[in-house]
């Protein structure tokens, strides 16, 4: 019987791609669904490897698969797969982590530079026949020199992140426990030991961490209240590990000067229960205004990388399925 793999979410026109790297041995089949429930039985069964994008995988999604031996992540992130129900069955949980880096990196520092030049505050200044003609003196436009620029998490987006910062003058430190000793003296960046140690001294905070037990709400109310007065938070990361309700409070009172998000908690959000942050962002409260930045979990997107992630999932699916060198494959444990 040939290999088979399964789409599940139909993101391409065609499958021309997918024959040329996957080879006359693989059976393709796509679909177009929104959630694994909506599979037919019969797709289920025959899958050997099953590719995803935004759809989740639980245990009993697994119990529908009996001869699944791969799952690809088309994306960095994996957090949408039940890993330990995976290894229970022998199954290889892989993701591309090589795809969207300059993209995630760029989107990061072009908000970071929008918040920190005021180009917002004075965007929307300009509005309306009153407008005036005068720079706006406020505590979120400084200069990037003698700012510090604060990395939660060191992988490679947030490297590439890193080396951009320095470029525009910021020091740059982070904070991240599994990467070894050193890696600051050969990115020519700092460290700080702790979390808190880090908020401390952060201008601007970029979050770059995956989504796990530890990180889920890592940055509470308690923790973004560390940051010096004045300072701006990014999240390109994942959006349960920023506390959107106590960042609201604190942009508000004037503690926090602004915000660039392009992750939330729950995406897309539920119009019927908005957090308050998205509420007040959608009113153009005045206190949001100039100083939030909301994109909708688009970092990642350029039609480059939109094309990279086709074809370095299909050479990962292959890599798993049809030879013995797997690659990008996320253990159940991995942080």
């Amino acid at each position: 019987m040939p290999t088979t793999i399964l789409y599940a979410e139909g993101l391409y026109d065609d499958d021309a791609e997918e024959r040329r790297i996957l080879g006359p041995d693989a059976a393709i089949v796509m679909r177009r669904t929104k959630a694994l429930a909506e599979l037919p039985d019969a797709d289920c069964a025959a899958a050997d490897g099953l590719m995803i994008f935004r759809h989740r995988v639980g245990p009993a999604d697994l119990a529908r698969f009996p001869r699944l031996r791969a799952i690809v992540r088309m994306g960095v992130g994996y957090d949408v797969i039940d890993r330990a129900a995976a290894a229970a069955r022998g199954i290889l949980v892989c993701n591309v982590p090589d795809y969207g880096t300059t993209e995630v990196a760029d989107h990061a520092m072009a908000m970071a530079l929008t918040l920190r030049r005021g180009l917002l505050l004075h965007h929307d200044a300009r509005r309306g026949p009153a407008a005036g003609w005068s720079a706006i003196d406020d505590p979120l436009v400084r200069r990037s020199t003698g700012q510090t620029f604060a990395l939660l998490g060191l992988g490679r987006i947030a490297i590439a992140v890193a080396l951009r910062a320095r470029a525009f003058g910021f020091r740059v430190i982070f904070h991240d426990p599994y990467q070894p000793s050193g890696t600051e003296l050969a990115l020519g960046i700092d460290r700080a030991d702790s979390l808190d140690a880090l908020l401390a001294v952060a201008d601007i905070l970029s979050i770059h961490a995956p989504l796990t037990p530890q990180t889920r709400g890592m940055l509470d109310r308690r923790a973004l209240s560390l940051l010096p007065r004045g300072a701006v938070v990014l999240n390109t990361a994942r959006g349960p590990i920023l506390d959107l309700d106590a960042l609201a409070d604190l942009l508000e009172s004037g503690h926090l000067a602004g915000a660039g998000l392009d992750v939330l908690p729950t995406e897309p959000p539920d119009p019927a229960a908005l957090p308050r942050l998205l509420a007040a962002y959608r009113a153009a409260a005045p206190w949001t205004q100039g100083r939030l930045i909301i994109t909708p979990h688009s970092a990642y997107h350029s039609p480059q990388a939109w094309a990279d992630v086709r074809t370095k999932s299909a050479e990962t699916m292959r890599a798993a399925l049809m030879t013995n060198r797997p690659q990008n494959v996320i253990p159940p444990d991995s942080a």
